[in-house]
């Protein structure tokens, strides 16, 4: 593997972040939970273009603490700042080829990378939401992508495509609109969370809630519980790397030091880059974003709906073809449980290819750029009709 080097020569070049907004009261977007929310706006992003018959459209969709600045560069960034995360993929000739196809990346609904969530205003208090910002789930994410496609004038997409969380959605997409999806492509992803899964979310979401700024979500206007969501991000980037990851690049060395304090101040490489993470997080996302987000993934479950797809809308799913990729070194979403989505697609007669990337780097490796992805998925695209 190596690192991204892209330039704005071989990116998809200047792009424009855009916002579509609907559900205005008293159309108000009723929610999984039976609570209503509107207006709500979504950002997003398109690259390509769309062609007369409306068919070559590719959907992203992020992970969780993403957004949809996909690819490309922005027209106020300085020289050295990094494009979009998967500008090594998507683009001109990569593999999701901008010159084939309209790919569109949508910022998920509850973040705060101008999409609606917790730390929007309130129209009703003219305040942010706090903790009023109705839960939400992994099929209102979807729904309200749908509501986006529908302003654009799109009615069948081509493919999906997302990892993590993004996987996710890719999933809900295909049990929830199967008439609207042609190809899915879930990448280090799950049908539901597991215990473990679930309890490193709940520790990332308590660390949170214990900081004493968080104050019951409505810290906005006064000092952030900067604490509680730098540890939160700590915990949760340790699951995203891999053991021999670590190991590699850090084993235990110690920084800018030759022996140890025998204090608290860090002694090792680790820690720093660690509490590196953990401030850079906290300039650029939301806390209580994070709650919500987390919370949404751990109550997914698409089980049933997979095995027994016949219960969608009371009809049969339509046969769509799925590419599964899973990661050697992957221990939050490991590959038994991209094996287990495979069976279960299988087993509905769905078409279904697999392919487990041996790869080091853990969770996040669908994020580092590797030409053996990515021809995997440039491959696949290409054998869709």
């Amino acid at each position: 593997m190596s690192e991204t080097t892209t330039s704005q020569d071989s990116s998809v070049g200047i792009v424009e972040k855009k916002y579509y907004t609907f559900a205005k009261p008293p159309e108000k977007l009723v929610l999984e939970s039976g609570a209503s929310l509107g207006p709500v706006t979504i950002a997003y992003e398109t690259y390509g273009r769309l062609n007369e018959q409306k068919n070559n459209c590719i959907l992203l969709a992020h992970a969780f603490s993403g957004d949809s600045h996909a690819a490309g560069f922005y027209a106020t960034d300085r020289e050295g700042d990094k494009p979009g995360w998967w500008d090594f993929i998507v683009g001109p000739g990569k593999g999701i080829d901008t010159d084939k196809y309209f790919v569109i990346c949508a910022n998920i609904l509850g973040s705060c990378m101008g999409s609606t969530g917790p730390s929007s205003i309130n129209p009703e208090t003219s305040k942010p939401y706090g903790l009023d910002f109705p839960m939400m789930t992994i099929g209102d994410m979807v729904v309200t992508q749908k509501a986006l496609l529908d302003h654009l004038g799109i009615s069948r997409l081509l493919a999906v495509i997302g990892g993590s969380v993004g996987g996710m959605q890719v999933l809900e997409w295909c049990v929830r609109f199967p008439e609207m999806v042609r190809a899915a492509v879930p990448i280090a992803t799950t049908m539901r969370h597991s215990a473990l899964a679930i309890a490193f979310n709940e520790i990332a979401r308590q660390s949170i809630m214990a900081d004493p700024n968080w104050k019951h979500g409505n810290y906005y206007g006064g000092k952030k519980p900067d604490m509680g969501l730098a540890v939160a991000r700590m915990v949760g980037h340790v699951t995203y790397l891999s053991d021999e990851a670590m190991r590699r690049k850090f084993g235990r060395k110690l920084q800018d030091k030759a022996h140890f304090s025998f204090g608290f101040d860090g002694d090792f490489q680790v820690e720093s880059y660690l509490h590196h993470q953990g401030s850079k997080f906290v300039t650029r996302f939301d806390a209580n974003s994070v709650l919500y987000i987390t919370k949404a993934s751990d109550y997914f479950d698409a089980v049933e709906q997979i095995r027994k797809p016949n219960l969608i809308n009371g009809t049969a799913q339509n046969e769509i073809k799925y590419l599964v990729i899973s990661y050697s070194s992957d221990w939050l979403y490991p590959t038994y449980q991209a094996k287990e989505l495979v069976q279960a697609l299988k087993c509905c007669g769905q078409d279904v290819s697999f392919c487990e990337i041996e790869a080091d780097c853990g969770h996040d490796a669908f994020l580092i750029e590797d030409q053996r992805f990515t021809t995997l998925i440039g491959g696949f695209l290409d054998g869709i009709t």
